[in-house]
């Protein structure tokens, strides 16, 4: 099973990104079928829309970070959700960006950690270790 953890920059400031909120969620149900066309080729369809799962809450702490935000992950889709505009609001920044939503696929296996380097008009991710 995988681990995730994330943790999050000022960019701007040069320091760590304390007290942002942090929501990790998992796409349960929806999925692909695949439906005979009479030739070789198959038409994938959708067969149901699905839904997003919160499995963890947590805050950033005074280094940015949130450890061991999920432990022993499953495989499959999960987002992580950064409520960059309460962060920014509290510092009397405006901000372009109320929310950043991360979309990762997990395999299972290896551990996910997902920073995030923000600043009022911009914003990047990457897969760290």
């Amino acid at each position: 099973m995988s681990n995730i953890s994330t943790h999050v920059l000022d960019a701007a400031l040069g320091k760590p990104a304390a007290g942002i909120a942090v929501r990790l969620e998992k796409f349960a149900g929806g999925g692909w079928i695949e439906v005979s066309t009479g030739g070789q080729n198959a038409e994938r369809v959708h067969d149901a829309p699905g839904d997003w799962i919160e499995v963890a809450f947590a805050t950033t702490d005074s280094e940015g970070r949130c450890r061991n935000l999920k432990r022993d992950a499953a495989s499959g889709p999960y987002r992580l959700i950064f409520d960059a505009g309460a962060y920014f609001a509290r510092l009397g920044r405006a901000s372009i960006y109320p929310e950043i939503v991360v979309i990762f696929t997990c395999d299972g296996n290896a551990d996910y950690h997902l920073p995030l380097l923000l600043s009022e008009n911009s914003y990047t991710t990457y897969r760290g270790s």
